[in-house]
């Protein structure tokens, strides 16, 4: 009887040990798609940081182009003022439409100077042409750093065993970043 108790015993135990660790997987996991969704942020925030200094540099050689200046303006408070829940779908695509925007506005802002030849050769112009060309890099690689991040939890969630114990304790998928509707055409350069 007491051999029967122990079996009993010890097999819960296992159990136990077995259901924490894939537990403990997930809840890691979970927080490997926070923190790149976090760095996702952190590049966008870098990238809202530094259009201010990039228009008012433009801002007096380009005073005849002010819808595209005030477009630029307000594409940068639209995508600041989205917050979002990464799990939430609906949320992640309005988040990424106002990326979009400040990203077609800032390429309209960057076009204008092939008219204003004068405001290449200032130097805080390039700087922050060179900053923010290498942030559109940097939110490239970051989106991709999350996707790969969701992708292993998302794979980790729905394989089985794994899958039961996510359910019990309602784990959820986390939704990839897809490219905006027109980042397939590539943009036309008129001079």
């Amino acid at each position: 009887m007491k051999k029967t108790w122990l079996i009993i015993i010890a097999i819960v135990l296992i159990l136990g040990l077995w259901v924490t660790s894939k537990y403990n997987g997930l809840v890691r996991l979970d927080e490997s798609v926070k923190t790149a969704w976090s760095q996702v942020e952190n590049v966008y925030q870098r990238r809202a940081d530094l259009i201010p200094n990039l228009v008012n540099t433009v801002k007096w050689a380009a005073a005849q182009e002010q819808d595209v200046l005030t477009s630029v303006v307000e594409a940068r408070a639209s995508a600041m003022r989205t917050n979002i829940d990464i799990k939430d779908a609906q949320a992640l695509a309005t988040y990424q439409e106002a990326q979009g925007e400040l990203s077609t506005a800032l390429w309209r802002l960057l076009m204008i100077t092939e008219n204003y030849p004068e405001l290449k050769s200032i130097e805080a112009f390039r700087d922050l042409t060179v900053q923010l060309e290498g942030t559109e890099n940097r939110i490239s690689v970051e989106r991709m750093n999350y996707n790969n991040t969701v992708r292993a939890f998302n794979i980790v969630l729905r394989s089985f065993p794994t899958n039961i114990i996510a359910k019990l304790f309602w784990f959820e998928q986390a939704n990839l970043f897809e490219a905006e509707e027109w980042s397939d055409v590539a943009p036309v350069v008129e001079f």
